[in-house]
């Protein structure tokens, strides 16, 4: 086991001034915590501290994140506190030991909500202190290092967690040599015959072909000596794991996967990096398409690189990655170059990012407030996804990730600006809002007045902010649009109890549903999330009948005589809640017609046949036919989802026959059975809502005589 000393030496290789009684003292304490514990392999425990510790000095970090890393699980595991930390190595070490054990207790593999929510804390951690995230990044490489020692089911949940979570934060955050290693651990446990395969192959390629990268390292160096460029060269074969992606994206078998070798010209300066740039593709033909300037636009965590792929020695295409000392370095450590030391000092890298802004822009495109798919959702398209860069009409810089489209570049300038948006152009050039953008294309947006957000735009955007931003205006358009038809029930309603609807009976409704405001009222009595019915009985609990008091259908009218029947109209079909006369006839009863209906305009010297009604006040039940006439696209699945509308509002199609057919839509009218007016207004503007539905009228034939 690595000692204290050793670990000093370590340290003190980078950093001269490191305070190495800390060090000795947190190790010290460390082990003393830890002291009686085992690891699944057998080992004491406290091996694991001191490995991730050595992880994290290989990449030159300050004092107190290798303090941490020694510390990092005795708060949890140990009966030490944060009283107890903060008491002996101070409030800063102590903090962030107690970041690592929170991060530690998030179940990042649960369910989504909760997934979402711990990705929340994940984030706010990061926001406090980015070192903390350095330390678990630390911590769950060695234990992938060390996995073969836990269960299998246990492995693979780890492995999993590592290539969904770890592995891709790691390289969003510059280092991506931690994300290779990464993902070949985890791998290797979830597809250890498909690496093993992976492997074999690369050995029958080098029997066959001989040490490749040794010979086109020395082809580059002899392109460079030319050129009179000092620089240093490096190569290797690609990782396990990335090749067998590469394989499984471009549906590719691994003898006709070109790009498996990568190699690395470190130069003095960043003229020199061109330069070499331009004797590589004066020996070798570049390949269309996979050249990216990292030096003039370079990535939000500080990478910068010139990548370009050539056909290299017997037409085998290689990449060559192109970059300073300074920058290799970012490269190497990403956005842990911050606290990066050499001699005693922490390294004044111009490259290096500020980790405060760096998480900034990570976390501003995020909105917390979303639902929990909506906000997982955004954050793995955040973290995962690789950039292209695209410039305003006027020469400013976009920063895009790979497969983005116009409408992310949009809602990249302003949420305003993609909210209006009606088209674009690139390169000079109209193009649909679904293309696909490439590095260097110059997009002008279009927008209008009073264009707004379309639901299909889901589909187009790739970008968490767009996504976000879509969904909300989406949600308050909705939200405007059931506000107003929640008004218009909540109305119906309260006439039909013989009660006036005021602002301050629907303040009082919301409060005792516990909502928070009448409007959250009306917009759930729009989207039937709620119904009038139950905002009546809420104020009004006297005048509903509850279930078991329903209104038989024989007894639905008041103001009949004994011996008196009834028939509701055919031409005007009355229902609940509508005002209504009934007309007599010998030996017929009374026909029941709703006020309005134009039949009764032939009655109007006969007052004496004319009787005063009225629907009785209670539950009625959905027995009274209703038609519509309706116009829908004539589209696969179209009828079928209005039918599925209907039902959803708890009413019955009776009777169903079209009117007119046509290569782009149908007229029908559908009989519904309904409760009431209210029943009926519900079903109709549900119906309305739909895109699909281009008219619907309540359908009345006045030559259906009674």
């Amino acid at each position: 086991m690595t000692t204290a000393e050793d670990l000093i030496d370590l340290v003190r290789a980078y950093n001269p001034k490191s305070n190495a009684n800390l060090l000795r003292r947190a190790f010290v304490y460390g082990a003393g915590m830890h002291e009686g514990q085992l690891r699944h392999s057998g080992d004491p425990y406290f091996t694991h501290p001191v490995a991730v510790a050595a992880v994290l000095a290989d990449m030159q970090l300050d004092d107190a994140t290798i303090v941490t890393a020694l510390l990092h699980d005795t708060i949890e595991d140990t009966k030490s506190t944060f009283g107890d930390v903060e008491a002996h190595f101070g409030k800063e070490i102590a903090e962030l030991v107690d970041g690592v054990t929170k991060l530690t207790n998030l179940q990042l593999n649960s369910s989504e909500t909760k997934q979402a929510e711990n990705f929340r804390k994940l984030f706010m951690a990061m926001s406090r202190d980015l070192r903390v995230i350095l330390v678990k990044l630390a911590d769950r490489l060695h234990n992938m290092r060390t996995i073969k020692s836990m269960r299998p089911d246990k492995q693979a949940q780890k492995a999993r967690e590592t290539m969904d979570i770890y592995a891709p934060l790691a390289g969003r955050m510059g280092m991506q040599w931690m994300r290779d290693e990464l993902e070949d651990l985890g791998f290797q446990v979830l597809n250890p015959e498909g690496r093993t395969s992976i492997i074999r192959r690369f050995i029958t390629l080098q029997r066959e072909t001989g040490d490749v990268i040794h010979k086109i390292t020395t082809d580059i160096r002899h392109e460079l000596d030319k050129a009179r460029i000092e620089a240093e060269v490096f190569g290797r074969a690609k990782k396990p794991y990335s090749i067998w992606r590469k394989m499984e994206e471009k549906k590719l078998s691994f003898s006709r996967l070109s790009d498996i070798y990568g190699f690395r010209v470190i130069c003095a300066s960043e003229f020199e990096c061109y330069v070499a740039l331009g004797a590589i593709h004066q020996r070798w033909r570049a390949v269309p398409g996979r050249f990216k300037d990292y030096i003039s636009q370079p990535k939000s965590n500080g990478y910068r690189s010139i990548h370009t792929t050539v056909s290299g020695r017997d037409g085998k295409r290689v990449e060559v990655q192109i970059r300073t000392r300074q920058m290799h370095e970012v490269a190497e450590t990403g956005v842990a170059a911050h606290w990066s030391y050499r001699d005693g000092i922490r390294v004044e890298n111009p490259f290096a990012v500020d980790p405060v802004k760096w998480i900034a822009t990570l976390t501003e495109r995020l909105d917390p407030s979303e639902d929990n798919e909506d906000f997982l959702e955004a954050v793995k398209l955040e973290m995962y996804t690789d950039q292209v860069f695209c410039f305003t009409p006027k020469g400013e810089v976009v920063k895009l990730p790979r497969g983005a489209t116009p409408l992310d570049f949009a809602y990249v300038i302003h949420t305003r600006i993609g909210d209006s948006c009606v088209g674009a152009k690139v390169d000079g050039i109209r193009v649909p809002l679904w293309t696909r953008l490439k590095n260097g294309q110059s997009v002008d947006i279009i927008t209008a007045e009073g264009q707004r957000p379309q639901a299909t735009w889901i589909d187009i955007v790739v970008t968490g902010r767009a996504k976000t931003a879509i969904r909300r205006s989406l949600r308050d358009e909705d939200r405007e649009r059931f506000i107003k038809l929640g008004l218009e029930l909540a109305r119906i309603a309260f006439d039909h109890v013989g009660k006036r609807m005021t602002d301050r009976a629907l303040i009082t409704a919301a409060r005792r549903m516990d909502l928070p405001s009448s409007d959250e009222l009306l917009s759930r009595l729009g989207s039937a999330e709620i119904t009038a019915r139950l905002v009546i009985e809420t104020l009004y609990p006297e005048l509903i009948a509850h279930p078991g008091d329903e209104i038989e259908p024989g007894r639905a009218i008041v103001g009949l005589s004994p011996k008196q029947t009834f028939q509701r109209a055919r031409c005007c079909q009355p229902v609940p809640g509508e005002r209504i006369v009934g007309i007599t006839y010998r030996g017929r009863g009374v026909m029941i017609h709703a006020i309005d209906c134009p039949i009764l305009g032939e009655f109007e010297e006969e007052t004496e046949r004319w009787v005063d009604l009225q629907w009785h006040s209670g539950l009625h039940p959905a027995v009274h036919t209703v038609s519509f006439d309706m116009t829908i696209s004539n589209d696969a699945g179209v009828l079928g989802r209005i039918c599925t509308l209907i039902g959803q509002q708890k009413a019955n199609i009776s009777d169903l026959h079209f009117r007119d057919r046509k290569p782009d839509f149908y007229r029908l009218i559908v009989d519904v059975d309904l409760r009431d007016v209210e029943h009926m207004h519900a079903v109709r503007q549900m119906l309305e809502a739909d895109s699909d539905v281009a008219t619907i009228t309540r359908h009345r034939d006045p030559d259906l005589k009674p």
